[in-house]
């Protein structure tokens, strides 16, 4: 019972991240230029997750056909998830869509890619308690600037304060739910299972990090020289935390 409670706590550290970043807009003026540069930074610290993380800890101990099929899985659920997304977004365009209808289908994708989150810690969690606890200190960076997207694009809409605010805290829903199914699916399941299951969510995120993260970076703003620093730093800031958080807590 006590691992559960692990989880949901490292869980909740996503939506933490996302909320602060919420509240970041809140307080401040929201230019293109700090969005591109956020979103840069969020990027950068999802592939070092990836790239640092999970896939020299599965390619110790999986086949690498079994690493490729996990990954791809992991990358076309999301492709299929985005598909479906723009579906519904192009379903409400022919019926005339509404500042409100779109800020539900931006609280869909945000909620999407926490659920993704909540996925991975649980499966790191299975692994080790140790893989959860660097894992979600990768996405509870990375979630801060999604957060602040998030606000400023509900704020542009002209949504009032106390539904942005309502709907920020909300986003720790989808991400608990998401911890606990993957952990409890996982924890009785052989070594393997449980780093297929990582490779996959790594999958889901490496292109979520190109497909959503970069692509919102470029459609808010030009890229600059500082575009590029910021997303070298975010990857450079998540090995620096790992490396930090590795040295301190027990090896798995």
């Amino acid at each position: 019972m006590d691992s559960i409670w692990l989880v949901l706590g490292l869980a909740l550290l996503p939506a933490l991240g996302n909320f602060c970043g919420g509240l970041a807009a809140e307080a401040s003026r929201t230019t293109d230029r700090r969005l591109n540069y956020a979103l840069h930074g969020a990027a950068g610290l999802v592939i070092a997750v990836v790239a640092v993380e999970i896939m020299p800890r599965v390619l110790e101990s999986l086949s690498a056909w079994l690493i490729a099929l996990a990954f791809a899985l992991g990358g076309i659920a999301y492709v299929g998830i985005e598909k479906l997304v723009e579906s519904i977004q192009r379903r409400r365009g022919q019926q005339g869509e509404s500042s409100q209808s779109s800020v539900w289908m931006i609280y869909i994708a945000v909620s999407i890619d926490l659920f993704s989150d909540g996925l991975l810690i649980g499966a790191g969690s299975a692994v080790a308690p140790s893989v959860a606890m660097i894992l979600a200190a990768g996405q509870v960076l990375a979630d801060v600037p999604e957060g602040f997207a998030t606000i400023a694009n509900m704020k542009d809409k002209g949504i009032s304060r106390k539904t942005r605010l309502l709907l920020s805290a909300s986003f720790a829903l989808p991400v608990l739910s998401a911890a606990a199914l993957s952990y409890f699916l996982l924890r009785d399941q052989p070594e393997s299972f449980k780093l297929a299951a990582l490779t996959f969510t790594a999958g889901l995120l490496t292109v979520a990090a190109v497909e959503e993260m970069l692509s919102e970076a470029h459609d808010s703003g030009e890229d600059t020289h500082v575009s590029i620093l910021a997303f070298v730093g975010g990857f450079v800031l998540f090995v620096l935390v790992s490396a930090g958080l590795e040295s301190l807590l027990p090896q798995s």
